[in-house]
């Protein structure tokens, strides 16, 4: 169950083990929102409390039907809206990752939800107590004394009663051994590591430390010369292994000021050796594309494997189809608005550009 106010977004997450059976809930949730959320519409406020439940609770809702019951049954239809803002588009992109489904539920029987999405941010801090009774001092006092050796973690406050969740020394190994060398935790680095243990609601003073020095003795992770980390994960994409002249960029700079009748230039990239070929052209059309292809390229180069380029019409046409359909080279087109796509050549774009404002005259003539 998913609410939001104009303060704060409330989230509930349970489990029905059958039609018909009580919801047990498993986690609550809730969230202050900034100034600029604040501002949002009622609509995009109760869609921002369904990104923040699914994105709080990720790990338990991949892979599994999720049913968000919300008392805004517009969502329903905001989510198949064709001409969204920018900022409801990357949301309905985030929310695709999930098997979802939005049902209307009235504001009867929502009070938990609500309730979480109306608790407002207190504007000064409660200070901190820096003496407790006495009888608190002598609790802890003798738990110290029958415990000595013990490295003490999270304390919970009841009234005047104070309750310390203790770790004894002897188990610290054990408990990073747990999180480290499981099957589901995959031996990732210390600081994931102290993480997990903070997940599990555990702290002590020297846990990063401790956990450094647990995995500095750790024979699997020292094997393969360093623990596992983002860097060291499988790639999403397979990579790409070619030779130097298979894979070329192609692309057009331009128009500039009339030069000896030449207004572009028509540059090409080798994306292994970074060679560059460039020529001033009159048009950038398609026979020059073309003509540029055959002369420079493949009569020097040999025939590549695959082209990259944009979307404009000298590179996708008809002409430009033909030829490579019949040398059997593959055509990449960049995304819009996606300059990495193509990034050697707007790196020399961007060098040739440099260049030619150092190099011209300060009319331009030239």
């Amino acid at each position: 169950m998913c609410n939001a106010s104009n303060l704060a977004l409330g989230a509930v997450l349970g489990q029905r083990f059958g039609v018909g059976k009580p919801m047990h809930v498993i986690a609550y949730a809730s969230q202050t929102m900034d100034p600029a959320q604040s501002n949002y519409t009622t609509i995009e406020k109760e869609l921002l409390a369904i990104v923040f439940a699914l994105d709080k609770f990720r790990s338990y809702l991949l892979g599994s039907k999720i049913i968000i019951f919300s008392n805004h049954a517009a969502l329903r239809f905001l989510l198949k809206k064709p001409d969204a803002k920018p900022r409801l588009i990357r949301w309905m992109l985030l929310l695709q990752e999930f098997d979802i489904e939005i049902r209307d539920k009235k504001s009867v029987g929502y009070y938990v939800a609500d309730h979480l999405s109306r608790i407002e941010r207190e504007s000064e801090p409660i200070p901190t107590r820096d003496e407790f009774p006495n009888e608190q001092l002598c609790t802890s006092q003798r738990l110290h004394h029958v415990m000595p050796n013990t490295t003490f973690g999270m304390i919970l406050t009841y009234g005047d009663f104070a309750v310390i969740k203790c770790i004894p020394e002897a188990k610290i190994n054990s408990l990073l051994q747990l999180c480290h060398a499981t099957p589901g935790c995959g031996h990732y680095g210390s600081t994931q590591t102290a993480r997990k243990v903070l997940d599990c609601g555990l702290y002590w003073p020297t846990i990063f430390k401790d956990a450094y020095q647990f995995i500095s003795t750790c024979a699997k992770c020292q094997k393969s010369g360093m623990a596992i980390t983002r860097r060291n994960e499988m790639p999403q994409q397979a990579i790409l292994f070619c030779e130097v002249f298979d894979v070329w960029g192609i692309d057009f700079m331009g128009p500039f000021p009339v030069s000896n009748g030449y207004s572009y230039i028509l540059l090409a990239v080798d994306y292994v050796s970074r060679w560059v070929e460039a020529i001033p052209t009159k048009t950038n059309d398609a026979k020059v594309v073309v003509d540029f292809l055959k002369s420079n390229i493949f009569y020097r180069f040999g025939v590549v494997k695959a082209l990259i380029s944009d979307q404009g019409s000298h590179f996708c046409n008809r002409a430009m189809t033909s030829l490579l359909h019949k040398y059997g080279v593959m055509h990449r087109i960049a995304i819009a608005y996606h300059l990495q796509t193509n990034d050697q050549v707007q790196v020399f774009n961007r060098e040739i550009t440099k260049t030619l404002q150092k190099m011209t005259k300060p009319n331009r003539k030239d």
